[in-house]
């Protein structure tokens, strides 16, 4: 794991009300004989945050957003409710796993079935989306297609489902959930959680490099929503350098980083160079100039430094997502590993010979 030594720049801290694109989704994974691990587990994430959690060992939906307890105040029943929704996902799912692994005749150790579905609404132009996507075993396998309102079979054996679904009205029905209850369901979330959801947060600005030798990162994190770009500019023009992708912080915020080689700049032109932070939603950029003053090395020595936060490893239990939504994928795996850390410290306290299931 690398180590950067950091040092921050200060940045501004806004929270205004502005027009912006909510988005809720749902991860549902099924999953056989992986240790520690739920053989059910349901997510909800609302703008990059999680906001309920259920697994098949719990078989209760819990909420993650304390506003979220809100909800029973319109249905006392609301998590209840929810709950038989998810045993009900639970055991279509572990039906779907078994088919799948006949289907594609998989003989792995472990099978893993996935679903994200969510919807998107923009609450200035009234705007909806949606999508559907399935994996299985760590790759894509069927999504649909919101315009067509079809499904895109991402292999071969996925055109049975694709010819099986299209012909029973899946597509239709499933944008129909996504455009009407979902979009509904993510419309009363943001009215309970509205300063939560709504606020604006800036960032804090680093500039780290590992060695004088090594490219200049541009790290900003702290930054709400999750919506944001960073680059580096020359002269204002933005360089085109691909930036890590968003990754989720443990207080509800989110970070990214951007390098830089400037192994073949001249130093006296550094100063054209700048990196560029934009959040959604915020009419003005966030520049953080290259001054070789604020760049902290590891080679140079301080007595008070910032760490920075390593990022994620690559996991091969998710299937891939477009960039925009990688994110959630790290937040199902933060609550994964937290529940099994809350697993094992119950299994510690027990006194031996006692079991955990009842």
């Amino acid at each position: 794991m690398k180590t950067f030594v950091v040092i921050v720049v200060m940045a501004t801290f806004l929270n205004r009300a502005t027009a912006m694109l909510h988005t809720v989704m749902e991860f549902q994974t099924s999953s056989t004989k992986i240790p520690n691990f739920p053989e059910y587990v349901a997510v909800g994430v609302v703008n990059g945050l999680p906001f309920y959690y259920y697994d098949n060992e719990t078989r209760r939906e819990v909420p993650k957003q304390e506003w979220m307890n809100k909800m029973t105040k319109e249905d006392p029943k609301y998590w209840d409710k929810n709950t038989d929704i998810d045993i009900e996902h639970e055991n279509q799912h572990r039906g779907i796993t078994e088919e799948m692994q006949q289907t594609l005749n998989q003989t792995a150790k472990f099978n893993i079935w996935q679903v994200m579905a969510g919807c998107e609404w923009d609450d200035e132009t009234n705007k909806i989306g949606g999508y559907y996507q399935f994996g299985f075993n760590g790759e894509d396998f069927i999504a649909l297609d919101w315009d067509t309102e079809t499904f895109v079979a991402a292999k071969t054996q996925a055109f049975p489902t694709k010819l099986r679904w299209e012909s029973s009205g899946e597509a239709s029905m499933r944008k129909n959930y996504l455009a009407y209850v979902c979009v509904e369901w993510l419309k009363k979330i943001v009215r309970f959680g509205e300063k939560t959801l709504k606020r604006k947060e800036l960032p804090l600005v680093s500039l780290l490099q590992k060695s004088s030798s090594s490219p200049v990162t541009c790290f900003a994190t702290g930054f709400y929503p999750d919506r944001a770009m960073l680059f580096w500019a020359k002269d204002g023009e933005n360089l085109g350098e691909d930036p890590e992708e968003i990754l989720p912080n443990h207080d509800g915020t989110f970070q990214i980083s951007v390098s830089l080689n400037l192994s073949s700049v001249p130093a006296e032109d550094w100063e054209r160079y700048s990196c560029v932070f934009q959040l959604s939603g915020v009419s003005e950029d966030l520049i953080t100039k290259l001054d070789p003053s604020k760049i902290m090395t590891n080679e140079k020595k301080r007595k008070h430094v910032i760490i920075a936060v390593a990022r994620f490893g690559e996991v091969p239990l998710l299937f891939p997502l477009p960039p925009s939504r990688r994110v959630q994928t790290e937040t199902l795996l933060t609550l994964l590993q937290d529940r099994v850390r809350d697993n094992t410290k119950t299994l510690k306290k027990q006194p031996q010979g006692r079991s955990l299931l009842h």
